[in-house]
């Protein structure tokens, strides 16, 4: 694999953007063009793009939106999104899908994985907010779900309101949650008032964090989007925050101490996925030079991270830096990957990426090369 990974970085460097547009060649046997593969990303994180990996019938299991993606102990790919026909999709690594379900998470976004002994169980998040028939946003009351993988729901998280701490009146609207290494569930309030709420692994409040106006402004959250768990340094795991609209990820003790900021300038991104060294992010949007922000506008891509340090952005312009200074990123102009919302990593190294907003298509896989 490396010596194969070499062979293409030796001979298909990237200059710049061009070298990652689709490229044909002439077949002078049947005299016909022949579409090259579709290579994006950037020196050792090259990856081929198969927009067609979701073998699924937009009739038997429509779409609206991918939210999220985990892979669980058997190698089956879960995905999040919200039409309430199938909440769940549950493919093999081919794009097959194997099984779906849930009806009743109407503004399902996020998904994550918690492996407890021989089981594993999935953490539902509905965000409070969905598209009807018509097309109109409509809000209700968001929710957590532990649920088994098969849809069998464990207990519910319901509005902090229930237990004095939002006031009446104050938006629940959860976006994502992470599992802390003793069990305590992580819940980011992204949609809402932008905390990071605390609770044991039975559902029992401990602590919050977060929100606006803190004396200590690198306490502040704008759009909470996501939350991980870090376990790079095994002896001292740590918890990330999205604060997506200061293009950052904010990084906190396991009791929410606030430890450092890191911003990754023009990338509007989603939740943190680790896997060794990296960090992977979906970009929901970057900003056009000049133009005015439109959250419907296809301006995402994907980025990868050795350490703290951009190496890669497939779907994007490379990373450049000058110092250590990173510069802004954009899209590529032929808009490979609309809005990269989540990233799911598989044993190859291969990327999974869930979409918002891409024409009710499925997730996309990125080969490595």
């Amino acid at each position: 694999m490396e010596t194969r990974r070499n062979f293409i970085k030796n001979t298909a460097k990237v200059v710049g953007a061009t070298a990652l547009l689709p490229a044909f060649s002439f077949n002078t046997i049947t005299s016909k063009k022949v579409k090259k593969d579709v290579i994006l990303g950037h020196d050792d994180y090259q990856y081929k793009l198969n927009k067609n990996w979701a073998k699924i019938s937009s009739v038997r299991n429509p779409l609206l939106n991918c939210h999220e993606m985990v892979m669980d102990r058997k190698g089956r790919l879960i995905m999040m999104g919200d039409h309430t026909d199938n909440n769940i999709m549950i493919f093999d690594k081919s794009g097959k899908l194997l099984d779906y379900w849930g009806t009743a998470y109407p503004g399902g976004h996020g998904l994550t994985l918690s492996k407890e002994g021989e089981e594993d169980f999935l953490f539902l998040t509905d965000s409070g907010w969905f598209i009807d028939k018509n097309g109109m946003w409509i809000k209700h009351n968001g929710r957590v779900t532990k649920t088994t993988t098969d849809g069998r729901v464990i207990f519910d998280i319901g509005h902090p309101q229930t237990i004095g701490l939002y006031k009446e009146g104050e938006s629940f609207c959860p976006t994502e949650v992470a599992i802390g290494p003793n069990g305590d569930i992580y819940v980011a309030d992204g949609y809402g008032q932008d905390y990071i709420i605390q609770y044991s692994a039975k559902g029992e409040y401990i602590r919050h964090w977060g929100g606006h106006n803190n004396k200590d402004s690198n306490y502040n959250l704008h759009n909470a989007h996501g939350v991980a768990i870090d376990y790079r340094n095994k002896k001292n795991p740590v918890v990330v925050c999205t604060s997506r609209n200061d293009n950052a990820f904010k990084f906190f003790t396991l009791e929410g101490k606030y430890l450092r900021t890191l911003v990754l300038p023009n990338m509007y991104v989603c939740r943190p996925v680790f896997d060794d060294n990296n960090l992977y992010s979906g970009v929901c949007w970057s900003q056009p030079e000049g133009e005015k922000f439109d959250w419907k506008a296809h301006t995402g891509f994907v980025t990868v991270l050795e350490g703290d340090k951009v190496v890669s952005n497939p779907g994007g312009t490379p990373p450049i830096y000058k110092g250590k200074e990173l510069q802004k990123s954009y899209q590529l102009a032929d808009k490979p990957i609309y809005h990269g919302h989540d990233v799911c990593i598989d044993e190859d190294k291969n990327l999974y990426v869930c979409q918002w907003n891409a024409n009710k298509t499925g997730p996309l896989k990125l080969e490595r090369v």
